[in-house]
């Protein structure tokens, strides 16, 4: 797991941009059909986001060591005290602000994510929450982040494409109803566009980690503790 935090030195010269970035969409493809044929059988989105996130990791994995690109995709130990204070920083911010809002719904008498809470207590899915981030912030602000911006794409157009696709991502692998994962896109608007910049500002792709992580922990705050402290 060493390579995770590759050393700051520069990587084998002009990694084609176009590579990670057909990669990365070709997965997106694929999870988009499996979630699209899983919705009409009983499976619904489960297989799709089993490919999601073991497909994520994995092509992540792969392509880094076999072209040595850990710091052309930003996992890298260049800039990682930056990466991890922004990443605290505004997730902790993110992070509260989302517990505020979602303490003052339920005290309004909104309704708790009840498919959610039975995928992460019923079904005890709450362990593989590291997991998902990791394959998730590999995936968009990784590959294809860093694949468009060697492209040449417009470093602002790069963060709203790769959030807008991580957005609607949500209605492929979430085995929820409607209403929820649109709950989860919205959820997912500023993790994208913060989660972006601050890739942008430190090309360390663990900022993105750690802001991802936080909001998740407010999620699960927003599952298990908020709706008994709002009653």
């Amino acid at each position: 797991m060493a390579a995770l935090f590759s050393p700051a030195v520069a990587g084998p010269a002009d990694i084609p941009g176009r590579r990670p970035v057909r990669l990365a969409l070709g997965l997106m493809a694929l999870v988009w059909v499996v979630g699209f044929l899983g919705h009409f059988t009983p499976l619904a989105e489960w297989p799709a986001l089993f490919v999601y996130g073991l497909g994520s990791i994995g092509l992540t994995l792969w392509y880094c060591t076999r072209y040595h690109a850990w710091r052309e995709i930003g996992l890298t130990r260049a800039n990682l005290r930056a990466a991890l204070l922004w990443g605290g920083l505004v997730g902790g911010a993110l992070m509260l602000m989302d517990m505020t809002n979602t303490f003052f719904y339920y005290r309004g008498g909104g309704a708790p994510m009840a498919e959610m809470e039975h995928i992460l207590v019923g079904m005890r899915m709450v362990y593989l929450f590291p997991l998902l981030v990791l394959a998730e912030e590999w995936l968009w602000r990784g590959m294809l982040f860093f694949g468009l911006l060697a492209r040449g794409v417009n470093r602002h157009l790069v963060v709203l494409i790769t959030t807008v696709l991580y957005m609607l991502n949500h209605y492929a692998v979430a085995p929820v109803g409607f209403a929820e994962r649109g709950m989860m896109a919205a959820m997912a608007l500023p993790i994208g566009l913060l989660g972006g910049y601050m890739v942008l500002k430190t090309r360390n792709v663990w900022a993105a980690v750690l802001l991802h992580g936080l909001t998740m922990f407010s999620m699960l705050a927003d599952v298990f503790i908020l709706p008994s402290l709002a009653r």
